[in-house]
């Protein structure tokens, strides 16, 4: 069985479950060293002794990826664990629902902005900055980080903290796309529409079935769709020439 990722030490936040732990597990059957970091412990150890009765190469790792130190602890447990971080993914990100739909500007709190903007977009920046230092001397890494169709259009089931941040995160990936290619190093991003997760669950059945009205596809994503382009773009070879692209996972729903 062919195991394209053998070499690697890929760290992926918000990896206890949906999307992140189908990347996770994606990696694992790669060949790939993984480490996931995680705010619920709980399920992040779930999940981890689920894995291991078929991968002995995860390691699960506590953090709230909100705070620098906390991030920053976690990435030299990380490094510990599987040796340097060659492969990021830039995973988590929270968006807060009130009765299935995202609050109005005028409705939503300083504190709730603030965590927003913290999970969804300056964790990337830590994550990146911590990483960032062993990939230059390697002259070789891969960062993939979630942006969302909701990063590039209106989706009035959203707010605007989670838009704002993840339109965001397209700017900081061409960006980094930019500083970082003459080291050898890739940064690209994914745009998911409405993947079949918890978070999408959130929303309702009635919200999510008119979003599959209006997509070409006619059905919602799987996880293990946005995992397979986030192998792709993490590849050493097949996408070695691909960097500081957004692409979306949306069923047609978006065509830009």
């Amino acid at each position: 069985m062919p195991m394209p990722f053998a070499d690697r030490s890929v760290l992926v936040t918000g990896g206890a479950r949906g999307i992140g732990l189908a990347m996770v597990r994606a990696f694992l059957e790669g060949g790939a060293h993984v480490v996931y970091v995680d705010r619920d412990e709980t399920l992040g150890r779930a999940a981890e002794d689920a894995m291991r009765k078929e991968y002995a190469r995860v390691h699960f790792v506590p953090a709230d990826i909100a705070d620098f130190e906390s991030c920053e602890a976690a990435f030299v447990r990380a490094e510990s664990l599987v040796g340097s971080i060659n492969t990021l993914v830039n995973n988590a990100g929270i968006s807060p629902k009130t009765h299935g739909r995202g609050l109005p500007v005028d409705e939503i709190s300083i504190d709730e902005w603030r965590r927003v903007v913290d999970v969804n977009l300056n964790s990337l920046f830590y994550f990146s900055k911590l990483a960032v230092p062993g990939m230059k001397r390697r002259r070789f890494g891969r960062i993939v980080s979630m942006s969302s169709v909701a990063g590039k259009a209106y989706l009035d089931v959203c707010a605007l903290h989670y838009a704002a941040t993840k339109a965001a995160v397209i700017g900081l990936t061409r960006q980094l796309a930019g500083e970082l290619g003459p080291f050898g190093i890739t940064v690209n991003a994914i745009a998911p529409g409405r993947i079949d997760t918890e978070m999408v669950a959130v929303a309702g059945a009635e919200a999510n079935a008119l979003y599959v009205a209006q997509t070409p596809l006619k059905r919602l994503g799987t996880t293990r769709e946005v995992a397979a382009l986030c192998l792709y773009l993490a590849s050493r070879e097949e996408a070695g020439f691909v960097t500081g692209q957004v692409i979306d996972v949306a069923g047609g729903w978006l065509m830009t």
